[in-house]
């Protein structure tokens, strides 16, 4: 008798996808449940598989996924006892994360984070955040969608789950508006209109669920609908491939340093410099970064601490300020965070090399002798001031000590070179290839040759490996 009412619930849930969608969530629900071309489907029989379990996914988000779906409840259906899913509870799920309102998708990421009902605590809640930062690296990297990145060419993405999922958790606040944190965050219950406050502010919630259900479990993953949050969660990498260099990013960090950044600079990042592959040399750095368009810089310290900024302009070598207030600075261990500008002053960027008056080195916000983040032209040493913060970006000490000593760095192209960088036209010299005398002077004059640091051919090679 209750049969109808609920296939109208299920019917409506149907409706919010589009007929080819609709395929495609038929195609999967039967692939789980083991009947498309299983011994089940030709007895006419559902063998009882869970089939979540195949690589795509770790088995913690396939428990999580699971749970979620278990927890519809299919009014009149006893479906209590039967450890299978029902289609409609697999169709509702779906419907409520990949289409729901706000109300629908809480209710269900609260059974993803705990099957009882009712307020969650702290500790569960970074433990589904964790598993579901670690379930996006693995099923991007088990999909090939890393874009040139890999988990053998970036350093290990363990540490960089926690620290994302420890970031992302700093932004859960009370109904009281305050944010408990550390122990006390852990033990703190949080109900669901808390969550629901959370998961609207921090984007990155939904769309990694969607990336989870899209590309984990391989449906509507490449459907028109896809929101472009997806599209450039991780940017395409080039100059890394084959050159046995390690990144001082890993990939949550990479994706979190990413989505701060334009628009329009998301869709790609191309090494210029790394000290490991180019040398410890400041008027190497120089010659590898200026006149490249927006950058990042990243550098790890001799304790280990991993941190940097983003150039919103060109570096160019001169003695004044430059940039603008898109420029920001960042940590990535041991805590991920970004910095943003203050409007305090536009002391953004600063870049100086061989001038007698004015300091050189390249730095970031502060000011001079006081800079949020300074690497002298004596290569190899740096400091970062911050008593109590930057005023220019707000940010806390990024070193582990003030002065630190440097042990790698590396700078990224975002976004697409600048139309004049690159090779020369093919069988055109450069202006100092023509002339050697000036090439001379300038070599005379201490300056080097920027253009010299442009001859290593671009990788322009297929993003996937």
């Amino acid at each position: 008798k209750m049969g109808n009412a609920e296939s109208n619930a299920y019917r409506n849930h149907l409706s919010r996808f589009l007929p080819e969608e609709q395929s495609d969530i038929d195609g999967l629900f039967d692939t789980l449940s083991g009947l498309s071309g299983s011994a089940g489907a030709k007895n006419g029989k559902a063998t009882k598989k869970t089939a979540y379990m195949r690589e795509p996914l770790p088995e913690q988000m396939t428990v999580r996924l699971y749970n979620g779906m278990k927890s519809i409840d299919l009014t009149g259906k006893s479906s209590g006892l039967s450890e299978q899913i029902a289609k409609e509870q697999f169709v509702i799920f779906m419907s409520n994360l990949l289409k729901g309102n706000a109300d629908e998708k809480i209710t269900t990421i609260m059974r993803m984070i705990s099957k009882a009902e009712g307020p969650v605590k702290g500790k569960q809640i970074q433990e589904f955040t964790e598993d579901l930062i670690m379930s996006v690296v693995h099923v991007l990297s088990y999909r090939k969608e890393l874009k040139g990145w890999n988990l053998e060419n970036t350093r290990d993405s363990a540490s960089g789950v926690k620290a994302l999922a420890s970031q992302l958790l700093s932004e859960l606040k009370l109904a009281d508006g305050t944010k408990p944190v550390g122990r006390q965050l852990m033990e703190t219950n949080f109900d669901q209109s808390v969550i629901e406050d959370w998961v609207y502010r921090v984007p990155q919630i939904s769309i990694f669920l969607s990336v989870v259900i899209r590309q984990g479990l391989h449906v509507l993953h490449s459907l028109p609908d896809q929101t472009k949050d997806i599209l450039n969660l991780v940017p395409g990498c080039k100059g890394i491939k084959r050159r046995g260099l390690v990144s001082l990013f890993d990939i949550p960090s990479i994706i979190y340093i990413n989505s701060h950044l334009p628009a329009e600079l998301q869709h790609k990042w191309q090494l210029l410099f790394s000290s490991r592959l180019h040398g410890e040399s400041f008027s190497q750095l120089c010659g590898h970064i200026v006149n490249k368009g927006p950058c990042i810089v990243i550098l790890q310290d001799l304790d280990g601490y991993i941190f940097g900024g983003f150039a919103s302009h060109s570096w160019e070598v001169k003695p004044q300020f430059q940039g603008d207030n898109r420029c920001f600075l960042f940590s990535v261990f041991p805590s991920l965070a970004v910095y943003t500008y203050t409007g305090y002053n536009d002391h953004y960027m600063y870049l100086n090399h061989g001038q007698q008056t004015m300091p050189n080195g390249l730095g970031m916000g502060g000011q001079h002798g006081y800079f949020g983040l300074w690497l002298d032209s004596d290569y190899g040493k740096g400091h970062s001031k911050a008593k109590p913060r930057c005023t220019t970006y707000n940010s806390p000490q990024l070193s582990a000590k003030e002065d630190f000593a440097l042990d790698a760095m590396e700078v990224w192209a975002v976004g697409d070179l600048p139309a004049a960088v690159g090779e020369p036209a093919k069988g055109k010299k450069s202006i100092l290839d023509v002339d050697p005398e000036a090439q001379a002077l300038l070599e005379m004059a201490g300056k080097t040759r920027q253009s010299a640091g442009l001859r290593e051919p671009i990788e322009e090679d297929d993003d996937d490996d």
